[in-house]
């Protein structure tokens, strides 16, 4: 935040100042009272469990320099308190507030599966040519987009906005802070489906990315998506696909494995462009064409965009390769859906390997009463792939272990992770390529860290 009072920050959320200098300049938002970055504003949310209204003092000593209450009617400190009805509304008002100062492009990113790693590689093909800025971490949400936001300033032409929802109305909420220039939906899976109660809900959810979107705006969208080639059109009126069939406006050609690298050629009309890849994956080659299309209503030079792109190497536990004395992994640890899973199947299927190709997944949380169902058809999806073996973990993940089982691939089947580090640790060979991939609450990490320690006895 720049320039930036407490006095603004009041008059924005239409709150009273209750005490403290009302010319403060506030330069941050946190609301975590351990981490201050500097004339911090603190907002304390109330949670299921805890109110971090107690945690005020302990944010003032840490470095804040004033505070949000929903709990005082007066106070008398040296310290800005601004009443407020309710501190994440305060919040939300504030980042939308600041959103109307920026004067650059906003790129909003939505889907069920790739958020993360599409506007990552967005970033980076735009980059090449324009200052751009973007969310991080994970502040894709209700609280985490009016943070994100609030970073923004017009030093930077674009920013790419991560906007995850899992409720209803959700993207209503944090869309008019983001408050999109053009909008990208990557997917409609099944995460959030016990929320959202059908894949058609999970879509109509997530489009609504494009209701504040101006008339020269585009709605950038995966055409291989039965639901958003189905609905996209009723949501805006300029809109591009992308994706690997002939139907899409900007499609991969000829994808293939060059070394290390991943290979494609990208056609839009008569455009054409070789783009690559140091990440494994179709699921990446998806990503890259959501990338240029961005570049492409951007009139940003597919020249530099690929320059980007090529640039664009990945995160931690998302499908990075960690190579250790006696075996490769591929660690997808972060979190899981049927989506996801499937993608990181066929990453494992296309490895080369001196030895087995060994899938080890994990119970896919929060899919609601058809999760034993998904679970199976990612079974059923991944038997048909170049794996020699599966190990399951958890309870839902049984049914995956039944689909490959139906196809004759071994499969063990263990109920926590300390059981399968056990028959794992006697049970891999010299030269096997192991992917782990399961829900972030399934703690494969774990599974991971134990079998590098044995890697190097």
């Amino acid at each position: 935040m720049i320039n930036v009072t407490v006095k603004d920050i009041a008059e924005a959320v239409k709150g009273t100042l209750l005490c403290g200098d009302p010319d403060k300049i506030i330069e941050h938002i946190s609301i975590d009272s351990r981490t201050m970055k500097g004339n911090d504003i603190f907002v304390p949310i109330i949670g299921a469990k805890v109110d971090a209204h107690r945690f005020i003092d302990g944010a003032f000593k840490a470095g804040a320099a004033a505070t949000f209450t929903m709990e005082h009617d007066e106070m008398d400190d040296p310290h800005p308190f601004i009443r407020v009805e309710d501190t994440v509304k305060a919040l939300q008002d504030l980042g939308a507030w600041y959103r109307r100062k920026y004067s650059g492009m906003v790129i909003g990113i939505t889907g069920s599966v790739g958020k993360t790693s599409t506007r990552s590689m967005i970033m980076a093909a735009l980059g090449a040519a324009l200052r751009v800025t973007g969310t991080a971490g994970n502040n894709n949400g209700q609280l985490g987009v009016p943070i994100t936001v609030s970073g923004l300033d017009n030093t930077y032409d674009a920013a790419v906005i991560e906007m995850g929802v899992s409720e209803p109305g959700e993207m209503s909420r944090i869309n008019r802070i983001a408050w999109p220039s053009h909008a990208v939906v990557t997917n409609i899976g099944d995460a959030h489906i016990e929320n959202l109660g059908s894949r058609e809900g999970i879509a109509r959810e997530k489009l609504r990315i494009a209701d504040l979107m101006p008339p020269k705006g585009c709605l950038i969208l995966n055409g291989d998506d039965d639901m958003l080639m189905k609905m996209g059109r009723e949501y805006h009126d300029r809109v591009l696909y992308f994706g690997l069939s002939e139907t899409n406006d900007l499609r991969a050609e000829n994808i293939h494995r060059d070394g290390t690298e991943t290979v494609f050629t990208a056609k839009l009309g008569r455009k054409e462009k070789e783009i690559r890849l140091a990440v494994p994956g179709e699921h990446q080659v998806m990503n890259a064409l959501a990338a240029l299309a961005v570049c492409e209503v951007m009139s940003v030079d597919w020249d530099k965009a690929a320059s980007g792109i090529a640039s664009y190497t990945g995160f931690s536990h998302r499908l990075e390769i960690v190579r250790t004395a006696s075996a490769v992994y591929i660690d997808d640890t972060y979190n899981a859906s049927p989506a996801s899973m499937k993608a990181a199947l066929g990453v494992l299927s296309d490895m080369q390997a001196d030895g087995r190709r060994i899938a080890v997944l994990a119970d896919m949380l929060e899919l609601g009463p058809d999760a034993a169902k998904l679970h199976y058809e990612t079974g059923a999806f991944g038997s048909s792939l170049n794996i020699d073996h599966v190990v399951v973990i958890g309870t839902l993940a049984k049914n995956i272990g039944q689909a490959y089982a139906e196809k004759n691939i071994p499969v063990d089947s263990f109920e926590d992770n300390a059981a399968a580090i056990d028959f794992l640790r006697s049970f891999k060979e010299p030269g096997d390529v192991i992917l782990l991939k399961g829900s972030h609450g399934m703690h494969l990490l774990e599974v991971l860290d134990a079998l590098r320690e044995a890697d190097q006895k």
